[in-house]
Formats: structure tokens, C-alpha cells, sequence
């Protein structure tokens, strides 16, 4: 079977909206004039090219496509009829479809010639208030005819966020610890490598309480991470290089615990959302999570831990007008209230550049005497 590939192409002029294949256009020539020579010339092409392109496609295909005689009219062959046929077909059938298809890359590509629009690429720990942060900053543009700001979300774990901030995949990451980590902790053993005080720079955003999603009524009577050591209840885990899973092994290292306590331990879901599903289908009985995604699925929480969900991009990033756009929302009173009536977020020093070394206390750095 062959298989179809799309291209498109981007121009001043207005044009109608088509999918076509230079061969069919070859075919419905040769057909409609009769012969390679008159075909060529009415596509404003030669005549060497043009069968030149037959023979290659023919190949490419393994059918003859025309036939042509001396002395008579060059005719498409069975197969070649029913190709123009097809074309026909998919065409009237599609139109619609290929208008619209149109229609949205041309909406989504006139933000890139938009001087006032903004697009912000972040990747991020998954969290629900990044998805209504989105929204918010595309609604704000409309309320207020600001310029349009576009938030490019990919969530991904903690770890492989600030990687990509720090490979120039993206232009700000979004991770989350712990309140007031300590030094030596797991976190600081983490983030620290991947963090540099004068290169990068910290963009309050939230705190949010991470704790147990548990079936509703929380029939195992579940209240803490010792809860789940006696081995009565599956757990399910998150992914390495999540925060999740960071904060939840540097419990277990506070609390004297071990992951072999736990079972399920091993098992393990890409995103809270993911986690609270487990626990609402009834594959585990508990996850570690976010309050908004166990109220999602109907589960009952157990609040365990707050910690803050940062922000972070590289300092000569502050001065570009999209991260500039993206404070102006972080610092809003509309999108700081939006956020506060989510389940277990509290907006926290939103859309402030941050001290790294008061937000992550893990540097010290040996203050010079005056002379």
C-alpha cells in the first residue's frame, strides 16, 4: 500500500485551498489535451520534463500510467484513470475538511508574523494551574487588547524541565519542592546541579499541597506515607525525574522509611492525572498527588506536605518581551484570584523574580569583608 504525505506552502496571495500532487496535475494534462506535448505545453512546462516525471512515477508506483502510440492519442491507462478518478473523489469529499485544515494553519502561523504576539515555550512539571495559566494569558489578551501571549506547555518531570531550559529547548521551566529545602536534602542533591546562581534566575509562582488521593470514604483509613509501609495498601508511583518523585523519596528519607516498605513502589504513572486514575479505577488504593487532581476523579485527599512550584528561566531571558508579557500575567489581581479558588493552590510571590539562594538555600557563598 502507499502511503500519502502533506505539504504546504506559505505565501502573500490568496489562493483557494487544495491538496494536490504534481502527478495528477501531469495526468489531468495529458488526458484533457491529448498528447505529453500539448499536456507540457498548457502546464507551461517542456516536454522532456514531463515525460521525464511520467517514467519516474511509474516507477515509483510499478504501473504504466499512459500509453501512447504513433499516430494516436495519448490516453491514460486503467490505472492512471483511476488515479485522476481518486483525486476527483477525495477532492469533492474533502473540501471542507481541507478548508478548515487551511483555516487553522493559517491561524496558528499568524502568530509568527504578529509583532505584538508573544509565544513563551515551557516545560514543566505537570500541573493544572499551568493549563488554566494558559488560558488565562490568551483570555487576558482579549479583555484587555493586550498583545497575545501563547503559552507552548509540554509538561515532562522536574529534572527533564530545566534540562530543556538549559539544552535551549525551551525558554523557562517549571519544578517544584519542597517549602524551605533543606541543605544536604535530597532536592538540593537534585536541582542543584542543574541550577546556577547569576545564570538563572526564579519566577514565584505557587504553593500547593501535595498529599495521599485515596478512594472515596478512604476505606483503608489511610493518613500518612507509615500508613502505606505495612504493606495493606498498593501504591502507585510517579516516574523518575518527576518532582513527585522527589518529594515523595525525600519523605521517606525524613520519615526513616524505605521504598521497600511500600507496595507498589515500582509502579509507576506519568502525571497526576494519570495517578489519580489508578487509585478511581481501582488499580491502587493510593498515590501521591495534587489536591485538584483527586477532586477531579472523585477521590478524597489527604493532605501530607505544601510545597512551592517555581518558575525558572535564564537571567538575559528577562529582558525579552515575551517573558516580560508573561510576568504582567503572573502579577495580575484577574489570574492571582483564579488561581487561589483552585483546590489546594495559594498564589505565592506570583510572577516575582526571585533571590535563588532565599528560594533554595543550598549555595554559600563567603561574603567579602570591606576595607
Amino acid at each position: 500500500m502507499h502511503r500519502l504525505q502533506f505539504h504546504y506552502t506559505l505565501s502573500r496571495d490568496a489562493s483557494p485551498a487544495l491538496v494536490r500532487n504534481p502527478l495528477i496535475d501531469l495526468l489531468q494534462a495529458v488526458s484533457s489535451q491529448g498528447s505529453i506535448s500539448a499536456g507540457a505545453r498548457a502546464l507551461g512546462l517542456s516536454y522532456r520534463h514531463v515525460w521525464g516525471a511520467l517514467k519516474r512515477w511509474e516507477n515509483e508506483l510499478g504501473n504504466e500510467l499512459v500509453v501512447w502510440e504513433k499516430g494516436q492519442s495519448a490516453r491514460l491507462t486503467e490505472f492512471g484513470a483511476k488515479l485522476l478518478w481518486a483525486e476527483r473523489q477525495a477532492q469533492a469529499r474533502l473540501a471542507p475538511q481541507i478548508e478548515a485544515l487551511r483555516s487553522d494553519l493559517e491561524r496558528v502561523f499568524a502568530v509568527a508574523f504578529d509583532e505584538n504576539a508573544h509565544v513563551v515555550t515551557l516545560y514543566a512539571s505537570h500541573d493544572d494551574a499551568l493549563t488554566a495559566l494558559r488560558e488565562e494569558a490568551l483570555a487576558g489578551d482579549t479583555a484587555h487588547n493586550e498583545a497575545q501571549l501563547h503559552l507552548d506547555i509540554r509538561f515532562c518531570g522536574s529534572v527533564d524541565a530545566i534540562r530543556g531550559l538549559n539544552e535551549g529547548r525551551c525558554v523557562m521551566a517549571g519544578f517544584h519542592t519542597l517549602q524551605h529545602p533543606a541543605p544536604g536534602s535530597l532536592a538540593e542533591r537534585v536541582y542543584k546541579p542543574l541550577l546556577q546562581p547569576g545564570l538563572h534566575k526564579i519566577i514565584g509562582f505557587a504553593e500547593r499541597t501535595q498529599g495521599l488521593m485515596v478512594a472515596p470514604g478512604n476505606p483503608l483509613r489511610l493518613r500518612s506515607l507509615a500508613d502505606l509501609a505495612n504493606g495493606a495498601a498498593r501504591f502507585v508511583n510517579r516516574t523518575l525525574g518527576t518532582g513527585t518523585r522527589v518529594v515523595l523519596d525525600e519523605l521517606l528519607a525524613q520519615q526513616g522509611l524505605t521504598p521497600g516498605a511500600i507496595r507498589g513502589y515500582e509502579q509507576v504513572e506519568p502525571s497526576h492525572t494519570a495517578a489519580a486514575h489508578a487509585v478511581a479505577s481501582g488499580v491502587a488504593d493510593a498515590a501521591l498527588g495534587i489536591e485538584i487532581a483527586a477532586r477531579a476523579q472523585g477521590l478524597d485527599f489527604v493532605p501530607l506536605v505544601q510545597e512551592s512550584y517555581h518558575l525558572v528561566c535564564l537571567k538575559s531571558a528577562l529582558a525579552e518581551p515575551a517573558i516580560a508579557a508573561l510576568l504582567s500575567v503572573l502579577q495580575s489581581s484577574r489570574w492571582q484570584h483564579r488561581l487561589a479558588a483552585m483546590a489546594g493552590y495559594t498564589p505565592h510571590h506570583c510572577g516575582e523574580v526571585q533571590s535563588m539562594r532565599q528560594v533554595l538555600p543550598w549555595w554559600n557563598f563567603p561574603q567579602h569583608k570591606k576595607h
